[in-house]
């Protein structure tokens, strides 16, 4: 079911940007948009381009035919992260039990910067971000080839699950 931004109250978006923010991150920009290929390919363009060194991205990590974030961003990827639905999978299985398999939650690396797809539930945004928000800082450091303290702590907030 589509609602207009009017109508959808992003929970896990509002609880990730609150979380980038609790540890010390800004959260640069935040956009709500529908499960589309074009639209998240422009934004994850828009992204590398931008002077923001972090892109999470909530909701469409799961299996239905909606679920589109996950092939959409691969591409971009220079280094995939997998490791880190490896272990979002992990935890998650220790709440939810044998569910935790039905995200396909990722991360990479791309330009320097940090791309992490998260699934849509709130419960699943607390885990990621709590387990793994310390990393990012050192991620961006490796991946851009320079010394964390020139990363930075810019973090772009992405949000695109609006589907009941």
């Amino acid at each position: 079911m589509m609602h207009t931004a009017s109508e959808y109250k992003d929970e896990s978006g509002d609880l990730a940007s609150r979380l980038i923010l609790e540890a010390d991150h800004k959260v640069n920009t935040r956009t709500l948009l529908p499960d589309e290929k074009v639209m998240i390919r422009r934004l994850v363009q828009d992204f590398l381009k931008s002077g923001a060194h972090v892109l999470v991205l909530i909701g469409g990590t799961g299996v239905s035919p909606s679920d589109v974030t996950v092939e959409t961003v691969i591409p971009f990827f220079e280094k995939e992260l997998a490791g880190f639905g490896e272990l979002l999978r992990n935890l998650s299985y220790q709440t939810i039990g044998s569910a935790a398999m039905l995200t396909r939650a990722t991360a990479g690396t791309a330009k320097g910067k940090l791309i992490v797809c998260l699934p849509g539930s709130p419960s699943a945004v607390e885990t990621a971000l709590r387990s793994f928000i310390s990393e990012f800082p050192h991620i961006v450091s490796i991946a851009g080839g320079f010394g964390s303290s020139e990363a930075g702590s810019n973090t772009s907030s992405k949000t695109h699950q609006v589907e009941n």
